[in-house]
């Protein structure tokens, strides 16, 4: 990334350092939409990972308030996060630096499309993960279907929502293994009704809306199957 041009890194020349020896691996827990449960069974896997011995920090995870998924923190290497002051406000973000110095044999780093607060070195986490990936570190992340760049029309068109947060399909196939995490839309508007993805208010809109049963089959339809065959 050309530091005359800190908001636009080369997407290209990120993702070529995957030739590279040495390159850390590329887990991505993939869902049709919020609420299915990339994070809960990327953390349950992250639990059974560090039963084994194995060298597990979480980077950043966003719980949502969810507890179901809040508990599968306790006992986990948690780093902190960098402060970043934005118009008068401080933003708790991703300490990119700090991963890369502690350098962990697994590093969990949520919401694979997140854009950065201004003044990060990157604009979006996918190119956290590369840098990490660059650096010799395994990562797993989360990722929803409508974040993919040659989605956004088609799901624009189905939810009425055009996404700003986006990661190039580039990226995620280069992924050396995609977990699907599939659910049926009834069974994801049951877990909405239960208050254990939106809570009051904010559920009942996004149940009539988004999370309508027609948009969630379609979603569910776009899912992509990874190198795995998912």
């Amino acid at each position: 990334m050309k530091e005359a041009e800190p908001r636009r890194p080369d997407p290209d020349a990120l993702l070529a350092a995957t030739a590279r020896p040495g390159r850390g691996r590329l887990k991505v827990f993939l869902g049709m939409s919020p609420g299915v449960g990339k994070t809960y069974e990327m953390l349950r896997a992250a639990r059974r990972r560090k039963s084994e011995g194995g060298d597990v920090v979480v980077g950043v995870v966003e719980t949502h308030g969810r507890k179901d998924t809040q508990s599968l923190l306790r006992g986990l290497d948690v780093m902190p996060r960098r402060p970043i002051v934005y118009r008068e406000r401080t933003l708790l973000e991703f300490d990119l630096d700090a991963a890369i110095a502690r350098k962990p044999g697994l590093l969990l780093v949520d919401e694979y499309a997140h854009a950065n607060a201004p003044g990060s070195r990157h604009p979006k986490r996918w190119q956290d993960v590369e840098e990490l990936l660059s650096a010799g570190i395994d990562v797993w992340t989360t990722l929803n279907v409508q974040h993919l760049e040659s989605l956004v029309d088609v799901v624009w068109k189905i939810t009425g929502v055009r996404q700003r947060e986006t990661v190039p399909d580039g990226a995620l196939s280069r992924a050396d293994e995609i977990e699907l995490i599939d659910i049926t839309p009834a069974e994801l508007r049951e877990r909405m009704a239960e208050g254990k993805v939106y809570m009051g208010e904010t559920a009942r809109v996004a149940a009539e809306r988004f999370f309508k049963t027609e948009n969630l089959t379609a979603l569910r339809e776009l899912a992509p199957r990874g190198p795995d065959g998912g």
